[in-house]
C-alpha cells in the first residue's frame, strides 16, 4: 500500500474497534520476534523516533529484554504521540539520549517509517549513522529511516541494511530502487489490517496447458515484424515459440534467414504491403521493435503495425519512433497494445520525463490505453484499467544484450494465447524472471530461452 492507503486502512481498523495500542503492540510483538528467532542473544540498541514507528520500538525493546536480550533505547526526545507514549509507558529498561548512545552488535531503526517526506536532519541523522555504523547487524522497521515510502526515493544517504520488517503492507519503495537495493532480506509481518489495493506484488501465473481439441492457430498465431537487425527478431520468435504460442513467424525483407525451419519467413518487399500481411484474421499477436532499425523503412513498418488490428507488443526501436507521440499513436488502437521500454526509451515518451516509476507508468498507459511495462530491476506493470504490479524479484544477469527482445516474445506469445495486455505483460515478466533464475550466472539469451518451457512447467 501507498502511505495514503495505509493511514486509511489503519483508520478503518481503528473505526471498527481495534485500538491504535493494540495495533502497535501487534508491530512491535510480531517484530520483535522475528529478530529473536535470527539473533536471539545479540545486545540490541533500538533508535525510537517520536512518532509511531518509535513507539513500535519500546513494544520490540520490551518483548526482547522479557527474552533475556540486553536491550537499550535511544530516543533524540520523549514520544509525540499517545500510542507512542503509552508504549514507552511499559518499557522497562534503560533509556539514554540518541547523541549519548554508545553502539551495540545489533541496531534496530524505528526512528522513522512509513510518511516520511523529508530528509532527517543532521542532528539527528548525525548519531543515528554513528551507532549504525558501529553495529554488526542492522535492521529496519518498517522502512529504513531517510526512505520516502511511495516512490523509492532515498531523503538520506543511508547505509545497507541486513533485513527491513514491513508492518501490516508492503510499502512501494520496498521494491522500487534506489530504496529497494539498500533494506536486505524483507520480510512482511501482519497486524490485521486488511483493505483493498490496486498495486500489488507481481505473482506467479496460473497457466492452462493445450486441451485434446487444441491445434496451432488456437494456441496462437505470433508474428515478429523483422528490421534492420536480424538477430533481435530471431530471438523475439524464438521466445514466442517456446513460451505457449503454438505458431509463429517472422516477416521480414527478402533475404532473412530463420532461426530454425519451424519458424517461417514472410517476406515483405515494401513496407507499405504490412499492414495486408497483418490483416490476417489468423494472427493472434504482433511484435515490432527488436532490431528495427529508425530509419524510413522502420517508420513505415511502425505505421503498418500500428493500423493491424491484432494486439501489439511494441518494444525498442519502435518506442523510439514512437516518442512523445505514442500516447496519440495508440490510443485509438481497438486491440490491445502492450509497451515495454527501460527508462530511456521511456523518458522519450513522454515530454516531462521520468521522475516516479510507479505514478508515472500509470499516468502514461492510462494516456495511452495501453498496457506499460517499465523495464528495470524494480519492473512495473500498468494497466490503463488501474492495476498496478511490481515485481519483486529481480536478477541483475539481465542486464545483456538480447534479453529484452526475449521479454517481448514471451510477452506476445501469452497475448497469443488468448490473455489480455496487462495478465499478459504480468505473465511475461514472471517468466521473464524466473527463466534468468533458472538459466544461472552469465548466460546469453538463447540460454535464457531455453529455460522457457520449465518457467511454463511451474505454472501449469
Amino acid at each position: 500500500m501507498t502511505a495514503a492507503e495505509m493511514q486509511q486502512a489503519e483508520r478503518s481498523v481503528i473505526a471498527a474497534g481495534t485500538s491504535v495500542e493494540e495495533l502497535m503492540r501487534r508491530a512491535g510483538q510480531g517484530a520483535a520476534q522475528m529478530i529473536w528467532r535470527i539473533a536471539a542473544d545479540m545486545p540490541t540498541l533500538i533508535v525510537c523516533g517520536p512518532g509511531n514507528n518509535g513507539g513500535d520500538g519500546y513494544v520490540i525493546a520490551q518483548w526482547l529484554r522479557e527474552k533475556g536480550v540486553d536491550v537499550t533505547v535511544a530516543a533524540p526526545l520523549e514520544p509525540q504521540t499517545e500510542a507512542a507514549r503509552h508504549a514507552r509507558s511499559l518499557w522497562s529498561g534503560s533509556t539514554v539520549a540518541l547523541k549519548d548512545a554508545r553502539p551495540a552488535p545489533q541496531f534496530i531503526d524505528c526512528l522513522f517509517g512509513t510518511g516520511l517526506t523529508r530528509a532527517v536532519g543532521d542532528d539527528w541523522f548525525g548519531p543515528f549513522c554513528r551507532l549504525f555504523a558501529g553495529a554488526r547487524r542492522r535492521v529496519a522497521i518498517d522502512l529504513p529511516s531517510g526512505v520516502e515510502s511511495d516512490h523509492g526515493t532515498l531523503l538520506n544517504d543511508i547505509g545497507q541494511y541486513d533485513a527491513t520488517i514491513a508492518l501490516g503492507a508492503f510499502k512501494p519503495s520496498h521494491f522500487i530502487e534506489p530504496a529497494r537495493s539498500k533494506m536486505g532480506s524483507l520480510v512482511g509481518i501482519d497486524i490485521g489490517i486488511t483493505a483493498d489495493s490496486d498495486l500489488r506484488i507481481l505473482p506467479r501465473p496460473r497457466l492452462s496447458g493445450p486441451t485434446a481439441q487444441d491445434h496451432k492457430y488456437s494456441r496462437g498465431l505470433v508474428a515478429v515484424v523483422a528490421g534492420a537487425m536480424h538477430g533481435a527478431a530471431r530471438l523475439t520468435a524464438m521466445a514466442a515459440q517456446k513460451s505457449g504460442a503454438g505458431y509463429v513467424k517472422i516477416v521480414a525483407a527478402p533475404g532473412f534467414a530463420a532461426p530454425h525451419p519451424s519458424i517461417v519467413v514472410e517476406t515483405v518487399s515494401d513496407p507499405a504491403e504490412l499492414q495486408s500481411k497483418l490483416s490476417g484474421k489468423r494472427i493472434s499477436a504482433i511484435v515490432i521493435g527488436p532490431g528495427l532499425g529508425r530509419d524510413d523503412r522502420s517508420r513505415a513498418l511502425l505505421d503498418g503495425a500500428l493500423a493491424a488490428d491484432a494486439p501489439l507488443v511494441i518494444d525498442a526501436d519502435a518506442l523510439t519512433l514512437a516518442g512523445s507521440r505514442y500516447g496519440d499513436r495508440v490510443r485509438e488502437r481497438s486491440a490491445a497494445t502492450v509497451a515495454t521500454p527501460h527508462a530511456g526509451e521511456f523518458a522519450g515518451l513522454v515530454r516531462e520525463g521520468l521522475q516516479h516509476r510507479i505514478d508515472d507508468s500509470r499516468a502514461l498507459a492510462v494516456r495511452s490505453a495501453s498496457t506499460i511495462l517499465l523495464k528495470g530491476p524494480d519492473t512495473v506493470i500498468a494497466s490503463p484499467d488501474g492495476p498496478c504490479s511490481i515485481s519483486a524479484t529481480s536478477c541483475p544477469w539481465l542486464s545483456t544484450a538480447g534479453t529484452g527482445d526475449v521479454l517481448a516474445g514471451i510477452i506476445a506469445s501469452r497475448l497469443a494465447t488468448g490473455a489480455g495486455g496487462y495478465k499478459a505483460a504480468c505473465e511475461g515478466q514472471w517468466l521473464h524472471s524466473r527463466a534468468a533464475t533458472l538459466a544461472g550466472p552469465a548466460f546469453t539469451p538463447e540460454m535464457l530461452v531455453d529455460q522457457l518451457p520449465a518457467t511454463l512447467q511451474e505454472c501449469l
